[in-house]
């Protein structure tokens, strides 16, 4: 049940996006909103950087390897999820309507809806990573 929750959850994301560009709402306008991005952008690559040549699945699926606590992975459990909803939600902040909202709302929520079939995938094959989540954010430092 979980694996199926998280295959929505991807297509949910990728879905929000592609629905925010089908609208022609360019994501790097106005101006506030390209720093913004740029540091979504950034942070998506250390994680993905930090994660290693392990490979990227649609279904949350942990890879072995150990449990990765290194990077972006030392303050926020998902830094990839955080990265993507950041990335749209400046992009939402640049171009409100309530065809944005409705795309970063599926973004958001599809991705949280991931966070947690993922925690409970990882922690079943890493039984460190309770301990792990208890010292780590999981997608906003000092919020969330």
């Amino acid at each position: 049940m979980r694996k199926t929750i998280s295959i929505i959850g991807y297509i949910g994301m990728v879905g929000g996006h592609v629905g925010g560009l089908a609208m022609q709402r360019p994501f790097f306008t106005p101006a506030f909103v390209i720093p913004v991005q740029v540091v979504a952008v950034l942070l998506f690559f250390w994680a993905r950087f930090t994660f290693g040549r392990r490979s990227f699945h649609v279904v949350a699926d942990p890879t072995q390897g150990g449990l990765v606590t290194s990077g972006p992975y030392r303050y926020i459990s998902h830094p990839i999820y955080a990265a993507m909803c950041l990335f749209t939600l400046a992009g939402l902040a640049g171009h409100r309507s309530w065809g944005m909202g409705l795309c970063g709302g599926l973004v958001l929520a599809t991705a949280l809806a991931r966070i947690f079939c993922e925690e409970a995938l990882v922690a079943a094959r890493y039984p460190e990573y309770g301990q792990y989540a208890g010292r780590t954010w999981r997608m906003i430092p000092y919020v969330y």
